[in-house]
């Protein structure tokens, strides 16, 4: 389906965002990986990548706290893969404490990854998109972009942000031929939940499966997780002619998180 367009997937060297490299990569969509990761794991996903799915792998190793780096990446992607037609805001961290105690190095981080980063990627890319009429811009928020928890003020503030970018975003753009669409994730079972669950177990002395049936039950009713492939699902739906006319919306994917 996406055989020819190319792809921007920030954090994609493993959890959320190497599942939506995966799935775009299996659509036969070119695919430029950005992500921490030491030269030989990424050189052997590379080649992974290339070798199952047959086609073009980059990397880049931009670090998307650095605006003039995050533009670099762009047009690496433009030199080296022809095009830049998807983009993927999905690269963020996170950090935990109550406002009161809240490092300010931590919250001028997170917002710089989480939210910055973002524009500076859109800001990058949008010519490379109106050249062609055509363009995706996918922001991976988080259902915390639409209700908030305690103790997590930058990553909510942020991911808050990060809507509100995307239907500016989508203003801008209307009738262009470009759209650009939030999707809010609940719990993801990546690498980063896992400890934390295996954290809940230890402390608890409870077994895995229960801290797991835990996390989910305080805030997802479905009580399962959401995947990286559901996530680059939704993406590949995106990119077909049949969501032209989806652009500026925040699509929850948190098995009914925001529906209480």
């Amino acid at each position: 389906m996406l055989k020819g367009k190319v792809a921007i997937v920030t954090g994609s060297t493993s959890g959320i965002g190497l599942g939506i490299a995966e799935v775009l990569a299996s659509q036969l969509c070119d695919v430029m990986l950005s992500g921490f990761g030491d030269e030989k794991m990424i050189a052997a996903l590379q080649a992974r990548l290339h070798r199952q799915y047959k086609v073009r792998i980059s990397y880049n190793g931009a670090d998307m706290a650095n605006p003039d780096e995050i533009h670099a990446m762009v047009r690496a992607t433009r030199r080296e893969l022809g095009s830049v037609d998807i983009l993927v805001n999905n690269a963020g961290i996170q950090h935990v404490a109550s406002i009161e105690e809240f490092p300010r190095a931590k919250w001028e981080a997170v917002l710089a990854v989480n939210l910055s980063a973002p524009f500076h990627a859109t800001q990058a890319a949008i010519p490379h998109m109106r050249k062609k009429k055509w363009g995706r811009i996918v922001n991976i928020a988080s259902a915390h972009g639409l209700v908030a928890s305690k103790n997590k003020a930058a990553y909510v503030s942020a991911k808050h942000g990060l809507v509100g970018l995307t239907k500016v975003t989508a203003l801008e753009l209307a009738g262009s031929g470009i759209t650009a669409n939030a999707i809010c994730p609940g719990w993801v079972l990546t690498p980063l939940i896992q400890k934390q669950i295996d954290e809940r177990a230890r402390d608890q002395r409870i077994k895995v499966k229960e801290a797991e049936l835990q996390l989910l039950s305080e805030k997802q009713p479905s009580q399962q997780f959401v995947t990286p492939e559901q996530i680059g699902k939704m993406i590949v739906f995106l990119c077909d002619s049949g969501a032209d006319q989806v652009t500026g919306a925040a699509l929850s994917m948190d098995g009914g998180w925001v529906a209480q």
